[in-house]
């Protein structure tokens, strides 16, 4: 028995290290920096940036002179607020006060970034090695704003039941403990897939287009990719909430 242990780790070793190497596999050409002793993906980064800067610039142009008679650009802010706080209420329910800021964060990053993909030209900055596109075309930014979610839904239930929360894994029966386990931790990586998925899927069909009709054809499909794109913005968020509100509330 003990020697079939022994024979158990080094198999375990080798298919972590399998794991890692996988990780490593790469689609394409991609421009790092290298900062220190990490190895930043600068593709995403400077993409990340300019989104942020456009987010906050918006708002700071904007909102910093608020008036008594609305302008037009803070009536529309105005009302992406409570958008997003009728969405949150929705999800979450009473208590839904603290989540706004992060509900909201997260869908206007993603649905800016979204559209930046379809409005931007990002391919006409040439890089010494790939090509710019939305952030959210890159697998790395749809799992760094998925792991927040997920750590935002432990930290809901947790605050709210304390270790009580925990009993939800072993509910309607014992037996379904793993299954339950298993759906917490597939939660981050269905927001991270779908999301990635969508985004790289209907830039790919507009390239595509592009270079066999680029006279007409792809006019129509890159509105549709505005659709969508807003769409998967909404999803996202309708999700984070839902995740939230859920572990909060304790039902399935």
């Amino acid at each position: 028995m003990l020697e079939d242990n022994m024979n158990v780790i080094p198999c375990s070793i080798k298919t972590l290290k399998g794991f890692y190497d996988i990780s490593g596999v790469e689609v394409g050409q991609h421009l790092y920096w290298q900062i220190g002793g990490l190895q930043i993906h600068a593709q995403v980064l400077i993409t990340s940036w300019v989104v942020i800067a456009i987010l906050l610039g918006s708002v700071i142009i904007v909102v910093r002179n608020p008036q008594t008679i609305p302008t037009d650009g803070q009536n529309f802010f105005e009302y992406v607020l409570e958008f997003i706080r009728d969405l949150s209420k929705t999800q979450i329910g009473e208590e839904y006060g603290p989540w706004v800021p992060f509900i909201g964060t997260m869908f206007l990053f993603i649905f800016v970034s979204n559209w930046s993909g379809a409005l931007l030209p990002w391919k006409i900055i040439k890089l010494p090695h790939g090509e710019l596109a939305a952030p959210t075309n890159d697998i790395n930014t749809t799992v760094a704003l998925a792991l927040p979610t997920s750590a935002a839904y432990f930290y809901a239930g947790l605050s709210k039941k304390g270790l009580g929360y925990f009993g939800k894994y072993i509910q309607p029966t014992p037996i379904l403990l793993p299954i339950n386990i298993l759906e917490d931790f597939t939660k981050p990586l269905s927001l991270s897939f779908r999301l990635f998925g969508n985004i790289l899927a209907d830039e790919l069909v507009v390239v595509v287009l592009v270079s066999l009709v680029p006279s007409v054809v792809p006019i129509p499909v890159m509105f549709l990719g505005l659709f969508t794109s807003g769409i998967q913005a909404l999803i996202f968020a309708t999700l984070a909430a839902a995740y939230i509100g859920e572990s909060m509330e304790g039902h399935h």
